[in-house]
């Protein structure tokens, strides 16, 4: 019998190079988009994440926003590359079965249509609206999986699969994903940062960076797998890829400044500051 994990991902940014907000805002000439996204940020009124569902269900430019609006946004979203292969790999490594699923606080109808024939609809958990039957506006919001919200729908899929805490993988890019991060590290799960943002580079297990979504599997290979460099770069090479700058580094980011004794002693003693 296979060993089944459960590997989670975020969307945004994480499987895609594009905000789907963005995407959305300039296919249907909505300006100021990510300042209004700042406005939201900096009083706290919603989960970090959960920005464009607010938007989406009060904000007047955003009101004329239908469905099939959605659906059109996810097919101009630009995918980062390889994602069906990561997928079809992920179904058998080696006695090891990685089920996929991705959550996000996009709305769900974008996830689906940037990812058709690659991720199953039902393994897709974005934000979900109820719709007016006559005039095709957002009437409510059903679900946002942002902040605590990844949370319950990661515990959701893991009672189901069933699947043990320390077989959870989750794979994320930004602030909205500190909260699932924490979860799964204390119960010795797997978290992958794949962006520079402090506020999760500092809680990830690893950080991986990358414009290919195979990527996430040298974390996954060395840390679930126990598979060393010779072994990774071999599993590539078999499906015609190099791994030709693979760099580990680790840098520690600091800023220095003076007490404020210690820069009046400085100041008295006409140091040059």
């Amino acid at each position: 019998m296979s060993k089944q994990y459960l590997l989670i991902s975020d969307f945004d940014q994480t499987l895609s190079f594009n905000d789907s907000g963005i995407v959305l805002s300039e296919m249907l000439g909505i300006p100021r988009f990510q300042n209004k996204i700042a406005g939201l940020s900096q009083i706290h009124l919603v989960q970090q994440g959960g920005e464009l569902a607010y938007l989406l269900l009060h904000d007047p430019e955003f009101r004329r926003v239908r469905k099939h609006d959605l659906i059109e946004a996810g097919k101009r979203i630009r995918l980062k590359q390889n994602i069906p292969l990561l997928s079809r790999l992920l179904d058998g490594l080696e006695g090891h079965r990685f089920s996929f699923y991705v959550v996000s606080a996009a709305p769900e109808e974008v996830i689906q249509s940037a990812l058709e024939g690659i991720v199953p609809a039902e393994h897709i958990f974005g934000t979900r609206f109820r719709y007016d039957e006559s005039s095709g506006e957002i009437e409510s919001i059903l679900r946002v999986p942002a902040g605590y919200g990844k949370v319950a729908v990661l515990e959701e899929l893991r009672s189901r699969l069933p699947v043990s805490h320390d077989r959870v993988i989750y794979v994320g890019d930004g602030s909205s994903d500190v909260h699932v991060m924490l979860h799964v590290n204390r119960l010795e799960g797997l978290t992958i940062a794949v962006s520079e943002n402090k506020y999760i580079t500092q809680i990830a297990r690893r950080t991986i960076l990358s414009d290919d979504a195979l990527s996430v599997l040298i974390p996954i290979l060395e840390d679930t797998l126990g598979w060393n460099a010779t072994r990774i770069r071999a599993l590539f090479e078999s499906h015609g890829f190099v791994l030709r700058e693979w760099d580990k580094v680790r840098t520690d980011s600091l800023t220095i400044t003076r007490t404020a004794s210690a820069a009046q002693t400085a100041a008295g003693a006409g140091e040059i500051q």
